[in-house]
């Protein structure tokens, strides 16, 4: 066998190795050829429709092996709830006797929940949650309606995190689709740009609305865009002008660098300050969902703050929540972290809800997106009275889900 027939060999078994179409051959032919050979064929590239998207780069995302699963905590298999949302509740697990139970809490207050006995009570527990707001996604209302766009670079430059990203109010970054069902948030790399404030571009929204209650729940449907140097995240914050730290930061869905996990977060001191005391004000708990980026989620962020919240405090001037009040975070309908709202921060009632797609930076570990479209795509938006389940599951998830650790 000549040289230039090995070649062409050693060529052609390349090709069916890695399923790359010969010169002129098209992708029809190659799925005629693969059923013929017994194959399933290869589904076609499903590209996005949004709006503007023809003007970027396609974006294809890398699969990767997802880490392993942490070590951290497992819901107890006795939690399943079965028609228990229809019922009244039944009297809540003593929290020292609850697996792995402790004292916890937040400067000593006890962590445990209270016991609803009423009639009163238990019929207010089954009630559906009414919604009291959410934003409409029609593509005549500007997104500026709902949300505050941010701009630019932050104060300090990256947002105190060496981020990339310049963010900005074109419907480029931001927009409803033309459906009027979701809201996107595009997070757009372009590192040749010329325009160094055009590289990494982006949109950072707070709704115009606060809480506005000292009891309720925030719940969101996200697909979240999973990538290496893509930091998307829901968030909340006390309304403008604020003290951050100490007034408080409350994290409901963030993930890194396309690690399918997500990070339940609580702050209200500063990190890396070296101070023990300071250190002990950052809670987290982490979920691993190896499916993060090929579906949406359902996040839900509920706080009982208001005077029957169980240890709660109320201001005397005002009558809003003045700390010790009960925060829960739900991943798909699962607790997965629980903790008592800080003194000293912000009543609940002052906070706005964030969403951005940041970029680079400590987070991202100093790596960088791949040029591309990274969508935060919001299917669902809303604030209700009480979380799903009602007050009575509240206080069930609340006995059997775990503390916030400190990071």
């Amino acid at each position: 066998m000549s040289f230039f027939n090995k070649l062409k060999n050693k060529a052609e078994e390349l090709n069916t190795k890695h399923n790359i179409l010969p010169f002129g051959q098209n992708q029809n032919q190659n799925q005629n050829n693969q059923i013929q050979q017994g194959q399933a064929p290869s589904a076609p590239h499903q590209t996005q429709t949004y709006p503007g998207q023809s003007q970027y780069p396609a974006y294809q995302q890398q699969q990767q092996q997802p880490p392993p699963p942490s070590a951290s905590w497992q819901q107890p298999a006795q939690t399943t709830y079965g028609n228990y949302y229809a019922q009244a509740p039944p009297p809540p697990v003593p929290f020292h006797s609850r697996p792995g139970g402790g004292a916890g809490g937040v400067g000593g207050v006890p962590l445990g929940g209270i016991q609803q006995t009423t009639a009163a009570a238990a019929a207010a527990a089954a009630a559906p949650p009414q919604i009291y707001w959410r934003p409409d996604f029609n593509p005549a209302v500007p997104v500026s309606q709902t949300f505050d766009q941010k701009q630019g670079h932050g104060d300090p430059w990256g947002w105190g995190n060496s981020e990339l990203q310049n963010y900005t109010s074109s419907p480029a970054n931001s927009f409803h689709t033309p459906d009027g069902k979701k809201l996107v948030v595009r997070a757009l790399s372009q590192p040749s740009h010329r325009d160094p404030e055009a590289r990494y571009t982006s949109a950072r929204l707070v709704t115009r609305a606060t809480l506005g209650r000292a009891d309720g729940c925030l719940s969101a449907v996200l697909s979240l865009p999973c990538a290496e140097g893509i930091w998307p995240a829901f968030w909340l914050l006390p309304r403008e002008p604020f003290a951050w730290p100490r007034e408080g930061e409350v994290d409901v869905a963030e993930t890194w660098n396309g690690d399918c996990r997500n990070h339940a977060c609580l702050h209200w001191g500063f990190y890396g300050s070296g101070a023990p005391e300071e250190a002990a004000k950052h809670l987290v708990r982490e979920t691993h969902v190896p499916d993060m980026a090929g579906r949406p989620l359902r996040f839900d962020f509920a706080w009982r703050c208001g005077g029957g919240g169980g240890g709660a405090e109320v201001r005397p001037s005002d009558g809003k929540a003045a700390g010790g009040g009960r925060l829960l975070w739900y991943v798909d309908g699962r607790p997965v972290m629980r903790n008592r709202m800080p003194a000293g921060t912000r009543p609940i009632e002052d906070w706005c809800v964030l969403l951005n797609v940041a970029m680079g930076g400590n987070v991202c570990q100093g790596k960088t997106p791949r040029e591309g479209a990274y969508d935060l795509v919001v299917h669902d938006l809303h604030m209700s009275d009480a979380p799903e389940g009602g007050w009575g599951k509240f206080e069930h998830d609340w006995q059997w889900c775990a503390d916030g650790a400190v990071m």
